[in-house]
C-alpha cells in the first residue's frame, strides 16, 4: 500500500523533549521514519517521490511501512532529553557523532541553504524563531566578535593616548631645547665680550674654537651606542656615515673638494661675528646676525628655485630696513657703521653656507651631520691653521707665549660653541625646526637685558626702533608655506560659527515670538 505522509512542520518541541530514538537515529517511533528534504539531496533512507506540494513544506517525516487497513495510526511520543547536546555536534569530551551511520563529522551544506544537522532539526520544529544558517555556533561566532570589539576599542584609545603624550613630550623637549639654544648662545656672544678685555685676537679665537668640532662624531657615536641596541664599532658607523660624499666613501679628492668651500664659509662667519663684537654691543650684532634669515630665503628663492612668498619678501624687506637703520643710528661713519658691515657679512656667509648645504648635501641625517661637522674640524686643524701661523708672524694677531693665553675663557667660549651647534643640529631632528630659530632669535632680548643689567649700556630709540623691525621680520620668515590658505580656512570657519549662532538666535526669537502671540490670542507670520 502507498505510504502517507505524516507532516509535521508545524510541531514545536519544547526544550528538553526529543524524539525517542529509532533505527535512524533521529529519536522517531519505533517504526522507521525517515526525513525528507525539499532538494533531492535531503532524501535519506531511500527514495521516495514527492509530490509540488509537499516539497514546499520543507523536511517532513514519512513512515516507511504501509498504513493497516485496520486504521491505525502510528503513535510518536515525546520523551524528555538525556542531554541538551544535539547530534552531529561536538561534545564536551571532544568526541563528535553522525546522524548517519559512514558520514562525515563536518556539516554539509545543502541547497536550500541549510548548513547542519542542528539547522535542519530546528527548521522542522520551528525552534524559538528559526532564522536559516543561525546556528549555536554562528551564535558563538558573534558573541566571540563582540568580545573582541572593547579590546580594539582599547587599543585604539591606547594608540591615541600614546600619540597625545609622544606630541607633549616632543613640544617640551622642544621648549628645553628652545631655552638651552638662547642661554648657550647668550653664553657664546658674553663669553667674547670678556675675552676680548684680555685677549684681542679673533682669528684664533674663532680658529681655535673651530677645532673643537672634531669632538661632534666621537659625541654622536657615544649617545648612538647609549640609545640603540644596535652595537657597531666606531669604524663601521663612520664607514657608514662616509656615504654622505658618495657611494665609495670619503677619499681625499672628495675631502678637499666638499670640506674646504664650507669650512672656509664656517671661518668666515665665525671670524667676520668676532669682529663685529669689537665694534658693536652684543645686542646689535646678535639682532643683525637674524638677518641671516632673510638672506637665506633671497638666495633659495634665486638659487634653489623655492617657492616665492610675498610675505618673506616683505620680511626682507624689513631686515634691510633695520639694517639700514642700525647703520644710521651714530652716523655713517665710524666703528658702528663698520660693525654694522661686519655683522651683516657674517649673516650673509652664514645664509651662503646653510643654502650650499642644502644644495649639494641635501637632508642629511644625524649621523652624517655629525660626520661632516668632524671633518671640518679636521680640515680646519690642518689647513686653516696656517693663516693663524700667517697673522702671527705677521704681527697681525700677536701673543707672548701659549701659557699667557686665557685658556679658561677660550676653552669656556669653545666648550659654549660647541655646545650650540649640537643643540641647532640634533634639535632640527628630535623637535621642530621653527622651535631653534626662536631660540636663536631670543638670544637678542637676553643680550639686551645682560647688557643693560652688567655692562650699564643705554639704548638709543633708533638702534631699539631697528632691532624690533629685524625681529618682526625674523618672526614673519617662520611662517609656513601654506600660512595664506590656513588663515583663511580658519577665519571661514569663524565666520560660519558666526553665522550658525545667529541662525539659532533668530530661530530663538521667532519660536519666542510664536508662544507670545499665541498666548495673545494673535497670530504671528515671520517674515521672509
Amino acid at each position: 500500500m502507498p505510504a502517507r505522509l505524516l507532516e509535521f512542520d508545524n510541531l514545536a518541541l519544547r526544550p528538553g523533549a526529543s524524539l525517542k530514538e529509532c533505527e535512524c537515529g533521529f529519536g522517531c517511533p519505533s517504526s522507521p521514519l525517515l526525513i525528507v528534504d525539499a532538494s533531492p539531496e535531503g532524501l535519506s533512507h531511500g527514495d521516495l517521490g514527492s509530490s509540488p506540494a509537499s516539497s514546499d513544506l520543507g523536511p517532513t517525516m514519512i513512515s516507511a511501512e504501509s498504513v493497516l487497513e485496520s486504521g491505525e495510526q502510528p503513535c510518536i511520543r515525546l520523551e524528555p532529553l538525556k542531554s541538551t547536546h544535539l547530534p552531529g555536534k561536538t561534545t564536551p569530551t571532544g568526541g563528535s557523532r553522525s546522524v548517519f551511520p559512514g558520514s562525515s563529522s563536518s556539516p554539509k551544506v545543502t541547497a536550500n541553504g541549510v548548513h547542519d544537522i542542528e539547522d535542519r532539526i530546528l527548521r522542522i520544529t520551528g525552534y524559538y524563531g528559526y532564522n536559516p544558517g543561525y546556528s549555536s555556533h554562528r551564535r558563538e561566532d558573534g558573541s566571540e566578535s563582540q568580545a573582541e570589539t572593547p579590546g580594539s576599542e582599547t587599543s585604539g584609545e591606547s594608540r591615541s593616548y600614546q600619540t597625545c603624550t609622544n606630541t607633549a613630550l616632543k613640544v617640551l623637549g622642544g621648549l628645553l631645547v628652545v631655552l638651552c639654544v638662547s642661554s648657550s648662545w647668550v653664553g657664546t656672544t658674553q663669553v667674547v665680550k670678556l675675552t676680548f678685555q684680555s685677549f684681542s685676537c679673533p682669528f684664533f679665537i674663532s680658529w681655535f674654537s673651530s677645532n673643537w668640532n672634531i669632538l661632534f662624531f666621537p659625541i654622536y657615536y657615544s649617545l648612538h651606542v647609549v640609545t640603540t641596541r644596535e652595537k657597531q664599532t666606531p669604524i663601521q658607523k663612520f664607514r657608514e656615515c662616509s656615504k654622505l660624499f658618495g657611494e665609495d666613501g670619503m677619499t681625499l679628492k672628495l675631502f678637499v673638494k666638499r670640506t674646504a668651500p664650507f669650512s672656509i664659509l664656517w671661518t668666515l662667519t665665525n671670524y667676520l661675528y668676532l669682529l663685529a663684537l669689537k665694534k658693536l654691543t652684543a645686542t646689535d650684532v646678535s639682532a643683525l646676525y637674524c638677518c641671516h634669515k632673510a638672506f637665506v630665503f633671497l638666495l633659495s628663492w634665486i638659487v634653489l628655485k623655492d617657492r616665492f612668498m610675498g610675505v618673506r619678501i616683505v620680511a626682507a624687506i624689513m631686515a634691510i630696513t633695520g639694517i639700514v637703520m642700525m647703520a644710521y643710528a651714530d652716523g655713517f661713519h665710524g666703528d658702528s657703521f663698520v660693525g654694522v658691515a661686519l655683522a651683516v657679512g657674517s649673516a650673509s656667509t652664514s645664509a651662503l653656507y646653510k643654502v650650499l648645504f642644502k644644495m649639494f648635501l641635501g637632508s642629511a641625517s644625524l649621523g652624517e651631520v655629525a660626520h661632516f661637522l668632524s671633518t671640518m674640524g679636521f680640515f680646519n686643524l690642518i689647513f686653516i691653521s696656517c693663516v693663524s701661523l700667517i697673522l702671527y708672524f705677521t704681527a697681525v694677531e700677536q701673543w707672548d707665549s701659549l701659557s699667557s693665553l686665557p685658556w679658561g675663557y677660550l676653552c669656556g667660549l669653545a666648550g659654549l660653541w660647541l655646545v650650540f651647534n649640537i643643540l641647532v643640529h640634533v634639535g632640527v631632528v628630535l623637535t621642530y625646526p621653527i622651535l631653534i630659530s626662536i631660540g636663536t632669535l631670543l638670544s637678542v632680548p637676553g643680550n639686551a637685558a645682560v647688557d643693560v643689567l652688567k655692562h650699564e649700556v643705554i639704548f638709543s630709540v633708533v638702534r631699539l626702533a631697528a632691532t624690533c623691525i629685524i625681529c618682526l621680520g625674523f618672526l614673519l620668515l617662520l611662517l609656513p608655506e601654506e600660512w595664506d590658505s590656513v588663515t583663511l580656512r580658519f577665519l571661514a570657519t569663524i565666520a560660519d560659527k558666526k553665522s550658525e549662532e545667529h541662525g539659532e538666535e533668530l530661530t530663538e526669537s521667532s519660536v519666542h515670538t510664536r508662544s507670545r502671540s499665541r498666548a495673545n490670542g494673535t497670530v504671528s507670520i515671520p517674515l521672509a
